[in-house]
């Protein structure tokens, strides 16, 4: 991935995949949506409830797996200082809080005729909740000094500590008594649903995943351009600066 990591190459194949990009996710939230609104049957105790489902869980996988990249991006920030590198990980930062929020709302709306109370303190959403924070953190101190540069350590330092939340959140059903479900999908024996649901479901993550890249790539390409402008004004006003007169 190293090759990536210069902005030229990367802006190059950023061009061929935002509009790919941008068609599947289109394509595939659209023919997803129609299959979780119209198309699966309702659960048979939770009824027409169950739907929020499609939205919710495809949203709490792009919570943590957009802060796994952010994190990843962080790290190789650090180590290498691969300037791509950073520019990824502050573009996933306000994506993956946005889907970590959706995952929030749409878990209340479920949680309130399913448990009868919009929310609860268990180990599930509690971690969520803080990788929220994590998310808003991340974003707060990449803006918190003058300086870029120190902003930009910052952040990524704590993106990289804050990554031991993402197996809390997976395994808390597991290791603590919650109200959410065990896993359904990711079990040795094959998923515990069925494919009329299952099949939506993945709809929803697939277009997630390519509306992630698709927002991302813009992100990064619009700092980049920013960068750029800012590097020909600095030369121009240098340029025009008047040289200093001999005394």
């Amino acid at each position: 991935m190293h090759r990536f990591a210069n902005p030229t190459r990367f802006v190059r194949l950023a061009g061929r995949v935002q509009p790919w990009a941008a068609a599947l996710a289109l394509l595939c939230l659209g023919v997803g949506l129609y299959f979780a609104l119209f198309s699966s049957p309702p659960d048979y105790q939770q009824g027409e409830t169950v739907r929020i489902m499609y939205v919710h869980v495809p949203a709490a996988w792009m919570a943590m797996f957009c802060y796994v990249v952010m994190a990843a991006a962080s790290a190789s920030s650090l180590i290498w200082r691969h300037r791509v590198a950073d520019l990824a990980a502050k573009a996933t930062a306000p994506v993956g809080a946005a889907f970590t929020l959706l995952a929030l709302v749409t878990g209340s709306l479920w949680g309130k005729p399913m448990w009868g109370t919009w929310w609860v303190w268990d180990a599930r959403l509690t971690s969520v909740l803080i990788l929220f924070f994590l998310y808003l953190g991340y974003i707060a101190l990449q803006n918190a000094f003058d300086d870029p540069a120190r902003g930009a350590r910052a952040a990524a330092i704590l993106a990289v500590v804050g990554v031991i939340n993402v197996p809390i959140i997976k395994f808390s059903v597991d290791w603590w008594n919650t109200l959410h479900q065990p896993a359904s999908l990711t079990r040795l024996d094959g998923p515990a649903i069925h494919t009329s649901m299952l099949t939506p479901l993945l709809l929803m993550a697939l277009g997630y995943t390519a509306l992630y890249v698709w927002l991302a790539i813009i992100r990064m390409r619009a700092e980049l351009a920013e960068t750029k402008i800012r590097a020909i004004r600095y030369r121009q006003a240098s340029g025009a600066a008047p040289a200093p007169q001999e005394s």
